[in-house]
């Protein structure tokens, strides 16, 4: 879908959405179908941006404007902390300690709030699952900077799927994943930008024995009911999914329901076996899909 802009303008464009530092490491090609999709709901505006397409017109900076309220909608729901880890990266790179990997996983909202229960909590799905051999980690962020809290070391091989729509996180996640092969050969972790809402494209994906879809719900359905959610969740092909909810409001409290009826509701529909496991900040609903 070109909507009638060449791919010069569309350039333009996307480095003029890109230009806000909390966009910046998104993937170009994520950007440019949030572009298509907002111009093709804007049909006004984007008459306007054809008749006069100048990046100090009205039009073009609507556009941009428009475009960036809705990445921050799907990307800065988990993204409320904007730490650079590249450096933090390095370092451990070079001088790896517990110390540094805690620094990086502190570096992010989400996982610094499981600083304190990483190991209990792979500890607790392990024993409803067994250890698992493959991992798909769907909305990724830097959950894999926790790979060494899994106790996995004793295994034959270790395959991580990491998938995410920041490029600063993937190629992070690269970088670390090769020091993980290093270190033990039989370790094969990779690394992928992609937008989880194609959920044709996750159908494709690698079989794996554990999904994990940590606070990912809330982005993929948008307050639009659980439609997206469940076909997310089906098309994933894993033996054993996990998937979290925050338990705590944007103001710190615990929520009074921190359970999920529509996910339990949606596993007894589907014929998903599941336990809870709950923590001071966090649900966690571990799925057997099969």
């Amino acid at each position: 879908m070109s909507l009638n802009l060449d791919d010069e303008k569309v350039k333009l464009l996307v480095v003029g959405i890109k230009l806000k530092k909390e966009l910046k490491d998104l993937a170009d090609s994520f950007v440019k179908e949030q572009l298509f999709k907002v111009l093709n709901q804007e049909r006004k505006l984007l008459n306007s941006l054809l008749s006069k397409f100048h990046p100090k017109s009205g039009a073009f900076k609507l556009t941009i404007k428009l475009v960036r309220t809705k990445l921050r909608r799907i990307h800065g729901l988990f993204r409320t902390e904007n730490i650079k880890i590249d450096g933090l990266v390095c370092e451990y790179l070079n001088y790896p300690t517990k110390e540094k990997l805690i620094q990086i996983l502190n570096s992010h909202s989400s996982t610094k709030e499981r600083i304190d229960f990483y190991p209990q909590l792979y500890q607790k799905i392990f024993a409803i699952t067994g250890k698992p051999e493959s991992i798909i980690d769907l909305g990724c962020g830097i959950n894999p900077f926790s790979i060494s809290m899994m106790g996995l070391v004793g295994l034959k091989r270790v395959r991580y799927f990491a998938y995410d729509l920041d490029e600063e996180e993937i190629g992070n996640l690269k970088r670390y994943f090769e020091h993980l092969h290093n270190l033990n050969k039989q370790f094969q972790g990779e690394t992928e930008i992609l937008d989880f809402n194609h959920t044709e494209k996750l159908t494709h994906l690698k079989k794996a024995d554990l999904g994990l879809l940590f606070k990912i719900t809330d982005i993929i359905d948008r307050g639009k009911g659980h439609k997206k959610s469940e076909e997310v969740i089906k098309a994933i092909p894993a033996k054993d999914l996990v998937v979290s909810f925050p338990t705590l409001t944007m103001s710190g409290r615990r929520m009074n329901h921190p359970r999920r009826g529509w996910i339990e509701l949606m596993c007894k529909r589907l014929g998903y076996e599941f336990k809870v496991l709950e923590f001071s900040n966090e649900i966690f609903y571990v799925m057997e899909k099969n």
